[in-house]
């Protein structure tokens, strides 16, 4: 009982030092170090099995930890002994960024069926509200209509890589479509509208127009370089990192407020309605 409760404590204690943006890599962290305990177990054991699965286990979450560092830019050592909060000024609302502009469902068909070039950002909100269907459909319509409709993924959108991935592919979505970050960035001021749906600090101007924003030197998508950006959410509220939305703030950005599933499928009825006329 007493190592138990100091295995606890010392678990206890990792975790809760660690910032809230930084928990899905806590937890790959974890899963990781599950693996290398089972690998132990094996070789006391001699369990040749335990020692291969515990093997596999133990890589896959150290490749999937190092693949999220690289995508925050963060080292490890940051992420598990340290937090946003540290790194920077966390709290968005002590400064004024100036007034939001709000769009609507109406505003935005208009703008996406009128549109050549669209890129559409998921983000952890479509996850949570299950909009991929309609974003998937929606997408679908656009491109059999002549508009060029991409999507734009950043490595930890959704909390865990390849999560958007793995739901856009569940809805439907041509694989060919679906770029990484890197790959899309560059198209961005060709862009004629980006449409973020339910991210934030993913897309955070911030990361490299602000050395001492909290998420500087974190790679993100360059979404306020198309001539429109539209950032669908359900309230001002910052990110997982508690970091202010410089983006939010733009000239060339509205805002869209709602749940995703409801709002994307109004758009995807309106999309549909625009092209039949």
């Amino acid at each position: 009982t007493g190592i138990n409760a100091e295995y606890m404590g010392a678990g206890w204690h990792l975790v809760d030092a660690v910032g809230g943006a930084d928990m899905p890599v806590c937890i790959t962290v974890l899963n990781s170090y599950s693996g290398w305990a089972l690998v132990c177990e094996g070789f006391m054991l001699n369990n040749s099995l335990l020692t291969v699965v515990g093997s596999l286990i133990g890589s896959s979450g150290a490749i999937l930890t190092y693949i999220m560092c690289v995508a925050m830019n963060r080292s490890i050592f940051n992420v598990l002994f340290g937090s946003y909060a540290s790194l920077g000024s966390a709290d968005g609302e002590e400064v004024d960024q100036g007034v939001h502009q709000e769009t609507t469902v109406a505003e935005t068909v208009a703008l996406l069926t009128g549109a050549a070039e669209v890129v559409i950002v998921p983000g952890f909100g479509l996850c949570q509200g299950q909009a991929q269907y309609a974003v998937s459909e929606m997408s679908t319509v656009l491109n059999e209509n002549g508009v060029n409709c991409r999507y734009g993924i950043h490595p930890v959108a959704g909390r865990m890589p390849g999560q958007l991935n793995v739901l856009l592919a569940e809805a439907g979505v041509d694989y060919d479509v679906v770029l990484e970050m890197d790959e899309i960035n560059d198209d961005f001021p060709n862009t004629d509208v980006s449409l973020v749906v339910g991210a934030n600090d993913v897309v955070n101007p911030g990361a490299l127009e602000d050395p001492n924003s909290a998420l500087s030197g974190m790679p993100v998508l360059h979404v306020w370089k198309s001539k429109t950006s539209i950032v669908m959410k359900r309230s001002m509220a910052t990110g997982y990192a508690g970091v202010q939305n410089p983006l939010f703030f733009k000239e060339n950005n509205f805002m869209l407020f709602g749940n995703a599933k409801g709002v994307c499928e109004d758009l995807l009825a309106g999309v549909k309605d625009t092209f039949k006329k």
